[in-house]
């Protein structure tokens, strides 16, 4: 575990929260759910287990709070400016994305850990997480006049933006494993992505 102990201090209940949160992201990064214990966070945000309990009563709980905080935060960063054409703003909205993949990347991980935790609770808040995603790029594409006639109908749309998303995952989850000074820079990467999903939408 590479995590540090931090020193005890007063906060606030929004700051102690996010401590613990961020704590248990930088956990449940390194390791799978089964490997990971509430008294470690504990232990390394310096609280006593019965405060943390007090916050999240359990880990199914613990880890779909860590899961739910990344997905509203990543809501929050890609959201589509609205009157802005996909093709202009496709290019910033993902060096936003990976803005907040590079920053985050124990977040990010902790949340596409979700999927294999085993608890289906933690699953459903992650597949919401996904489905939220999903609904936003839609409703950005069928807002826009200058692609919304020439999209796909209604179920190959949504499964072109179901594919995209998996593959942006998964080409950013490589990219953070990558050395340092790897070749596949983070323009490369948004370019990569970017004609992707315009390819997959054949727009």
């Amino acid at each position: 575990m590479t995590a540090e102990r931090t020193t005890r201090r007063r906060l606030s209940t929004e700051q102690r929260r996010e401590q613990l949160l961020s704590v248990g992201a930088k956990l449940f990064a390194q390791s799978p759910y089964g490997d990971v214990w509430i008294e470690q966070v504990a232990e390394i945000a310096g609280v006593s287990r019965g405060l943390l309990y007090h916050y999240f009563p359990n880990k199914r709980d613990f880890f779909a709070a860590v899961v739910r905080r990344e997905s509203e935060r990543m809501l929050r960063l890609t959201a589509a400016v609205p009157g802005v054409p996909v093709r202009e703003q496709l290019g910033a909205g993902l060096d936003t994305f990976l803005g907040y993949v590079a920053a985050h990347a124990e977040g990010f991980r902790a949340f596409h850990r979700a999927e294999s935790a085993g608890d289906p609770v933690v699953r459903t808040v992650y597949r919401e997480g996904l489905a939220a995603q999903e609904r936003q790029i839609l409703a950005a594409l069928a807002a826009d006049p200058e692609i919304a006639d020439r999209l796909p109908d209604p179920a190959a749309l949504r499964l072109a933006v179901r594919g995209w998303l998996a593959f942006l995952v998964a080409v950013c989850l490589d990219w953070l494993d990558e050395p340092e000074g790897s070749e596949l820079g983070r323009d490369h990467l948004r370019d990569l992505c970017a004609r992707a999903l315009l390819g997959a939408l054949d727009c």
